[in-house]
Parts: C-alpha cells; sequence; structure tokens
C-alpha cells in the first residue's frame, strides 16, 4: 500500500497545476475578449464622432463661400441639419451610451463654438 499511497500523492501537486493554468488560461482568454469587445465600441465611437464633424463642417464651408448665382433659390441641395438637431443628436447618444461624458462634452463645445 505504501507505493500507492506515494503516486497519489504524486498526482495531486501535478492537478492543482493542472487546474491552476487552466484556470489562468480562461481568465486571460476572458480578458483578451473584453479588451476586443471594449476597442471595437472605441472605434464605432470614433467613427460616429468623425461622421458628426464631417456634418459640421460642411455647412461651415457652405456658409464660408456662398454659392454663385442669385441668392437662395431652387438651386441648392438638401438643408443642413440645424444646431438644435446635431445636439439632439449628441444627447440621444450620450443617453444611449454611445459616447462618455468626456466625449460628449467635447463634442458639445465643439459645436457651439
Amino acid at each position: 500500500m505504501f507505493p500507492m499511497r506515494r503516486a497519489v500523492v504524486r498526482r495531486r501537486p501535478l492537478l492543482r497545476a493542472a487546474a491552476v493554468g487552466g484556470g489562468a488560461y480562461l481568465a486571460g482568454r476572458a480578458t483578451a475578449n473584453r479588451s476586443a469587445q471594449r476597442s471595437q465600441q472605441e472605434a464605432a465611437q470614433d467613427e460616429r464622432i468623425s461622421d458628426l464633424e464631417q456634418s459640421q463642417q460642411a455647412p461651415q464651408a457652405a456658409q464660408a463661400a456662398p454659392p454663385q448665382g442669385s441668392g437662395q433659390g431652387a438651386g441648392q441641395g438638401p438643408a443642413a441639419p440645424s444646431l438644435t438637431d446635431q445636439l439632439t443628436e449628441l444627447a440621444s447618444m450620450h443617453d444611449s451610451g454611445a459616447l462618455t461624458d468626456d466625449e460628449f462634452a467635447a463634442a458639445k463645445a465643439r459645436l457651439l463654438g
């Protein structure tokens, strides 16, 4: 019986090491998945902010260089979103969690001047 007992004692440290290593692997994998998901969300937020900035710059460029012609009339394209519409869109993005408090404050500051 003595040799049998020794074999059992030797296996327990190996089993313990395997369990700890397996747990560490799963924890690392979960952390990597969360990190990848966070980076995807940040990329999506950056894209939405850049789209919003581009839509803000288009009306400013149109105001800086008025069209050559007889003033306002039938030749103009669709109207640009108003400042109120843009602020409402920012607020809804902030409320839905797409923008953090800092991002919302920065975008609002850019809109207001």
